[in-house]
């Protein structure tokens, strides 16, 4: 007997939108994920959830599995055993191109390396992330700029080569192009390693609010506690390996600035 045909996913960005603040963004139920290699850490969650507009300061020592549960939410990895939910549907159920798709469409990441094609201009950099969503933009010229007008660039260097920019500029500029196509769920991978302390903190500030301002989930992860302040939740990586005990322990307010 031939396999089912799989379940096309709709092929708009904006079509498959999630109602805000209908059930959790994220939902986590007994989720493993464990490496070949027998002195790899695996990942057991027993369970976790993030609401819409959510922004959670994930942290943890090295090894403590904040990159795995990074990569299992972008669906880089699949978990082993367990469901995972993004914005209600099952996202771990879907096959390896519905989830790529998913991910282009709904998913922004950012990660430490910003991964920008140096001798692509930067709105061609950002132009990249609505070819793989599919999403049919007409006016990318437009909300690129807008975007980086709100991350305090001038919208100048959008014909520049990325490779011509600093580092600072860079990452923004990876923020943009997480932001382009209105994800509602947006992940960030340490990037505030390379920058000093008030391009450090001057990020932060933008970020946030941009995120506030597109009611976007923000699952941000660092070691680095300092960043704590920046965020109404922070959750502790062994805490969530062990969120079965209690749930409502995950959550914990983030120091006041």
């Amino acid at each position: 007997m031939s396999a089912a045909p799989e379940q096309p996913l709709k092929n708009e960005a904006d079509s498959n939108k999630a109602a805000p603040n209908q059930g959790n963004a994220i939902a986590l139920n007994d989720v493993n994920y464990h490496y070949a290699d027998a002195n790899s850490s695996g990942l057991h969650i027993p369970t976790w959830k993030v609401n819409y507009g959510d922004r959670v300061f994930l942290h943890g020592h090295s090894g403590s599995g904040k990159t795995t549960l990074l990569n299992l939410l972008a669906g880089v990895l699949t978990p082993q055993s367990g469901e995972l939910s993004l914005l209600g549907k099952p996202f771990s159920a879907l096959s390896a191109r519905q989830r790529d798709k998913f991910r282009a469409q709904h998913i922004g990441v950012v990660f430490q390396q910003f991964n920008l094609i140096p001798y692509l201009s930067v709105l061609k950099n950002i132009e990249l992330a609505t070819y793989f969503a599919k999403a049919g933009k007409t006016n990318v010229a437009d909300t690129a700029e807008a975007l980086l007008t709100g991350l305090n660039l001038p919208a100048t260097i959008l014909q520049q080569p990325a490779n011509a920019l600093s580092v600072g500029q860079q990452q923004r500029v990876a923020i943009a192009r997480a932001l382009i196509n209105k994800p509602e769920i947006l992940l960030v991978d340490e990037p505030t390693s390379a920058l000093d302390a008030a391009a450090r903190d001057a990020f932060m500030t933008i970020l946030i609010d941009m995120c506030k301002q597109h009611n976007t989930t923000l699952i941000f992860v660092s070691h680095d506690m300092y960043l704590k302040k920046f965020f109404e939740t922070s959750v502790e990586m062994c805490s969530l390996k062990q969120s079965s005990l209690k749930e409502s322990s995950l959550k914990q307010p983030a120091e006041t600035k």
